[in-house]
C-alpha cells in the first residue's frame, strides 16, 4: 500500500506539473514576450484581416510578385510534406527539369542559365516561406518591369528586406515573399 500511494502522489505531483503548470507557464511566457510568434506570425491588411503567415509560402503567381520555392504541399499547410522522391527518381528527375524550363521561361533567362537550387527544389515541409537573395534577384527583372520600377530601386529594396543568417553562423541569407510582395504592395512596410 505504501509504494501505491507513493506511485499515486508522484502521478497526481507529475501531471500537475508536467501537464497543467508547464503548458500554463510556457503559453503565458509566450504570449508576454513572443505574442507575434505565439499566434502565427500572422500578417494583417489594412482593414485587419488575415491576409497570410510569415511563416507558410503562399503561391504567388503574377508577374508582379516574386514566387515562392515549389510546393510538394502545393502550398496547403494542412498537408505539408515532400514528395519523398530519391535522387534516382525518374519523376524527381523530370519534375526539376519542367519546374528550371518554367523558371527560365517565366524570368526570360537562356535555356542553358545556371539558377539557383531554390528555384526549382520545394523544401522538406513543401511551405517554406523563404527564397535566397540569388533566386529574388533572378526574379527581380520580371518583378520591376511588371510594376514599372527600375531594376536598382528593386534592388535596394531586396537588400534592405534580406534577413540575414542567425547569429552569422545558422541559415544563410533569405527573403520573405510574402513579406517582399507586401512591401511592394504597399501593404506593410
Amino acid at each position: 500500500m505504501k509504494i501505491l500511494k507513493t506511485s499515486l502522489n508522484l502521478f497526481l505531483l507529475l501531471t500537475v506539473l508536467v501537464g497543467i503548470a508547464y503548458p500554463v507557464c510556457m503559453f503565458v511566457v509566450g504570449q508576454v514576450f513572443f505574442r507575434k510568434e505565439a499566434n502565427g506570425s500572422l500578417v494583417y491588411d489594412k482593414e485587419k484581416n488575415i491576409i497570410g503567415s510569415e511563416l507558410i509560402a503562399q503561391n504567388f503567381t503574377s508577374a508582379k510578385y516574386f514566387q515562392p520555392r515549389p510546393s510538394a504541399a502545393n502550398f496547403d499547410a494542412s498537408n505539408s510534406s515532400a514528395s519523398n522522391l530519391g535522387p534516382t527518381s525518374q519523376a524527381l528527375i523530370d519534375g526539376l527539369r519542367s519546374r528550371a524550363a518554367a523558371y527560365r521561361s517565366t524570368n526570360g533567362l537562356t535555356a542553358t542559365s545556371v539558377i539557383p537550387a531554390d528555384a526549382v527544389t520545394a523544401s522538406a515541409s513543401g511551405l517554406d516561406p523563404h527564397i535566397s537573395v540569388e533566386n529574388a534577384l533572378f526574379q527581380a527583372p520580371r518583378v520591376a518591369g511588371a510594376r514599372s520600377l527600375s531594376l536598382e530601386a528593386l534592388k535596394k529594396i531586396i537588400a534592405k528586406h534580406t534577413e540575414h543568417s542567425f547569429c552569422g553562423l545558422f541559415g544563410e541569407k533569405r527573403v520573405n515573399v510574402l513579406r517582399i510582395n507586401l512591401v511592394l504592395d504597399g501593404e506593410k512596410k
